[in-house]
């Protein structure tokens, strides 16, 4: 396969350094930009050897120099609830300045691109499954809305460009994903589930644990995204995992997984946290014949060497 080359902004993040690792098995050389706000050098170390790969420590909010691309992968911004809460502003600059910075790096060196987007469009849905027709449910004035609606806005800029400069876009909506490289302290169910579990600590459970959530393992989500880049799709697919389940279940699930025995402690709700959230993924499965293979035990099951480490360190022992 002839060499190509990529752009991947926010490279050093969690699904951002798995892109990157399935671009060059793709045949493509790979830059990856990032500022490290929640991105980790750690996550693309194994990459630094390799020629076909060049990270350039930078914010996308401002001019983009990278040379000519044939691909704009825009994947900065923070995505755990921790991360957006701490840094509001940053979150809305790079959904608005940097997707503009990225959508022009794609006009000008007439590179197809696609943008990271988020199940958090749809908010706490009034229709169930979520579709990509739904508008969404959304405070736009609430906490989370410094990252729900920077990813509203960052899709209507991509449409902007695709309809006014003909740009070739794509714009990808993530439901929840989980796996190796993610960060114990950002908030998200997975990894709070699993360091707690692992410490032998008491979970925390927002809620009464009935709220829903559909986890897609982290092969299946960037198998996804190499199939919808090859795709003509303009407008947004859903590429998660359509299987529910109660946060309660997934507590229970990670304990198995870890042989823990620890209790569960319920937390009031946080503002706005969406009751349900689920993908309709008929168009993923018409369109780009994909469908998500590892179910939640196994991810766990595959997640749970990194996890021990990411807790324990070097004194980790593999089960």
């Amino acid at each position: 396969m002839p060499s190509r080359r990529a752009l991947v902004t926010g490279g050093a993040g969690f699904l951002g350094s798995h892109l990157c690792d399935a671009l060059l098995g793709e045949g493509y050389t790979v830059v990856a930009f990032d500022n490290l706000l929640t991105g980790r050098l750690a996550n693309v170390e194994h990459l630094r050897s390799d020629s076909r790969f060049e990270f350039v420590e930078r914010d996308v909010c401002h001019p983009i120099e990278c040379g000519a691309v044939e691909y704009v992968f825009h994947f900065a911004s923070p995505a755990s609830p921790v991360d957006y809460a701490a840094h509001g502003i940053e979150t809305l600059r790079v959904g608005s300045y940097g997707t503009f910075e990225s959508l022009e790096t794609a006009r000008r060196y007439g590179a197809k691109f696609m943008m990271a987007s988020t199940s958090e469009c749809y908010g706490d849905p009034l229709v169930h499954p979520q579709t990509e027709s739904y508008w969404g449910h959304v405070n736009p004035i609430g906490p989370r809305s410094v990252y729900d609606e920077a990813k509203r806005f960052s899709e209507a800029v991509t449409m902007a460009y695709h309809r006014y400069h003909k740009v070739d876009t794509r714009i990808l909506r993530i439901f929840n994903t989980y796996g190796p490289r993610m960060q114990l302290n950002d908030g998200r169910v997975i990894p709070n589930f699993m360091g707690q579990a692992l410490r032998g600590e008491t979970l925390t459970v927002y809620g009464d644990g009935s709220q829903t959530r559909s986890f897609c393992y982290v092969s299946d989500e960037i198998d996804g995204i190499v199939r919808l880049a090859r795709s003509s799709e303009h407008e947004p697919v859903n590429i998660g995992n359509p299987t529910e389940f109660t946060i309660l279940e997934c507590a229970h699930k990670v304990m198995a997984v870890t042989g823990s025995t620890s209790t569960i402690q319920f937390e009031p709700l946080p503002q706005d946290d969406p009751k349900q959230r689920r993908p309709d993924i008929s168009k993923a499965k018409r369109l780009l014949g994909w469908e998500p293979k590892v179910d939640l035990e196994s991810g766990l099951k595959l997640s749970l060497d990194y996890f021990r480490k990411a807790v324990f360190g070097d004194q980790a022992q593999s089960a």
